[in-house]
């Protein structure tokens, strides 16, 4: 059984005397600190001389250069993008550690596959929210918080569990609840639904477009039914809020009647979808892709350039932009 932390295994006080630098005030950085000062803990924020910054101040922060930051705090909370992370701790995070001090991750990946290591005097704790940068403010300004994968990489004061679920506290996730997982596990399933789930929900949704389509049914009628209505939004919605097998009661009986009789004229691709989906997982597990996006960042900054411009120019492109003209979606 998975160990999962409410609001009744944390105490704020914890963190009482403890100064809490926020290094990156982008999306995530902004809420958490956000979240952190409105539950009374003393807040900083590290960021570089940029606009972000003096929002930070604009916020009533006191904002400093990256490395002062980290210098003046006993707690730091390093969320910059995974793909600078290594360079920013190494430059200016790293210099300014002290033994003792509490090294928070809002995702396990650099440390998980051995991209950073971290002294082995500072306590080392991931609080990952499952959860985008503004949904954890407005979760948290609502009351009802976000759920979070925690763990401890790392205890080296002996205090690394209790200042790890203090932080969680501040940030209202053990509201909702938080599980313990490693930073291996958590970096791994975050990956393999960007690089397993994700893309195989895409081949399915794209096939049934371009079948429809190619079968004579307006692409702005087909995009409206499988998506840009709100309707599959509002199914997944009720998928949390019920269970998946208990929202199909929320469908017409011709609806669950046709999805049951029907599934199995799918099931042939459970076995090589299956084996598709743990080749990525495997090569995630392993580091093979750490290791491959780390050694490529400029190759790989130029690939996605390269994908984003042949992605405007595909007929679902322009499918879409004329679906949301006619339905005024998005303007």
């Amino acid at each position: 059984m998975a160990t999962i932390y409410h609001d009744t295994d944390a105490d704020l006080a914890v963190l009482k005397d403890t100064t809490l630098a926020v290094v990156g005030y982008g999306n995530q950085g902004r809420s958490q600190a956000l979240n952190l000062r409105d539950s009374g803990l003393s807040v900083i924020v590290g960021n570089i001389g940029d606009a972000s910054r003096e929002q930070a101040r604009e916020e009533g922060f006191e904002a400093f250069e990256i490395a002062d930051a980290c210098a003046r705090a006993d707690a730091i909370l390093l969320l910059v993008p995974d793909e600078i992370m290594p360079e920013v701790y190494a430059e200016y995070v790293a210099p300014g550690l002290e033994a003792g001090n509490l090294l928070d991750f809002a995702s396990g990946y650099n440390v998980a596959f051995g991209l950073m290591d971290p002294p082995a005097d500072v306590d080392v704790v991931m609080v990952a929210p499952r959860m985008i940068g503004p949904g954890v403010r407005d979760s948290y300004v609502a009351g009802r918080g976000f759920p979070s994968f925690v763990g401890v990489h790392r205890d080296a004061s002996g205090r690394a569990l209790p200042r790890m679920l203090a932080l969680a506290k501040g940030l209202g996730s053990t509201r909702a609840g938080c599980i313990e997982m490693s930073l291996h596990d958590e970096a791994s399933l975050d990956l393999f639904t960007e690089q397993g789930f994700g893309p195989a929900f895409g081949q399915v949704l794209m096939g049934a477009v371009n079948l429809l389509v190619e079968k004579g049914y307006p692409p702005e009628a087909v995009l409206l039914e499988l998506f840009l209505s709100g309707e599959l939004e509002y199914t997944f919605g009720k998928m949390r809020e019920v269970g998946f097998l208990e929202q199909m009661d929320f469908h017409s009986q011709t609806s669950q009647y046709g999805s049951i009789t029907r599934a199995g004229r799918f099931a042939h691709l459970g076995e090589p979808l299956r084996e598709s989906m743990e080749s990525v997982l495997e090569s995630i597990r392993s580091g093979e892709f750490a290791r491959e996006w780390s050694g490529m960042k400029e190759e790989g900054a130029e690939v996605l350039a390269q994908v984003k411009q042949a992605r405007a120019r595909l007929p679902f492109a322009e499918w879409e932009r004329s679906a949301r003209r006619a339905f005024h979606i998005g303007s």
